[in-house]
């Protein structure tokens, strides 16, 4: 990745010519095809496109959990591709939240311990009472010391969000964060995840194939076969 210098240092996102191809030969397969990318500090942003526009794989590389295979990504002032996995982990560490439909808690934790824990890996100091305070921003302030499996699906996907905003990330991702809600619990916990974004200040990138919910973000980007196809304001 050498494109460097084409990267405003403005932007908490700032990416060029991102390309994803999985295997090698006959049977590799292109995912990405040259994306560029900025993304303001601050700002929400839908990622929207159908099962296979390459979304995912997106948001992936932009959270540094997979390595483009060409182009440049800087995030949050760091340059990823220079990066190797074990220092993109690092990285990743108080600098990026991120929210998953199936909420992915550790099941031997308490509520509170499945926020605290990510906040003391990052060095964060009273991370106890941090994962207290935020908790009982989500609500949850009654459910403290319950298990995940204690925890009805909406109560956990509000874990999942204390957790992601506690470290005070520069990025949150939500990738399809309602997939395995109720239409009504949904509109709840997205209710919630812009509350708590636009508290935080920081930037929250939706990942998601429902118009209504890119919609309610101040920006959307359209991706159809690993191509931007669309880019709109609210």
């Amino acid at each position: 990745m050498n494109n460097a210098a084409a990267l405003p240092a403005d932007m908490v996102i700032a990416a060029r010519g991102v390309t994803l191809t999985l295997g090698t030969g006959d049977a590799a397969t292109t995912i990405l095809r040259g994306i560029d990318l900025d993304v303001a500090a601050g700002t929400s942003l839908a990622l929207l496109g159908p099962s296979g526009s390459g979304k995912s794989s997106l948001m992936a590389i932009l959270s540094g959990l997979e390595q483009a295979s060409a182009g440049s990504v800087r995030v949050a002032g760091l340059e990823f591709g220079h990066l190797s996995e074990d220092a993109l982990a690092r990285a990743r560490r108080g600098r990026i939240g991120i929210v998953l439909q199936a909420f992915h808690l550790l099941p031997t934790m308490t509520a509170r311990e499945n926020v605290a824990v990510p906040m003391e890996l990052a060095g964060m100091p009273d991370a106890f009472a941090r994962a207290e305070a935020e908790l009982i921003a989500v609500g949850l302030g009654h459910r403290l010391g319950h298990y995940p499996a204690q925890l009805s699906g909406g109560e956990q996907q509000r874990v999942a969000i204390a957790r992601a905003l506690g470290p005070r990330p520069d990025l949150v991702f939500a990738d399809e964060p309602t997939g395995n809600l109720d239409t009504a619990t949904g509109a709840a916990v997205m209710d919630l995840l812009f509350e708590r974004q636009s508290a935080a200040s920081v930037t929250l990138v939706v990942i998601t194939h429902d118009p209504a919910l890119a919609a309610r973000c101040d920006r959307t980007i359209e991706l159809a076969d690993g191509h931007i196809v669309q880019d709109s304001a609210a």
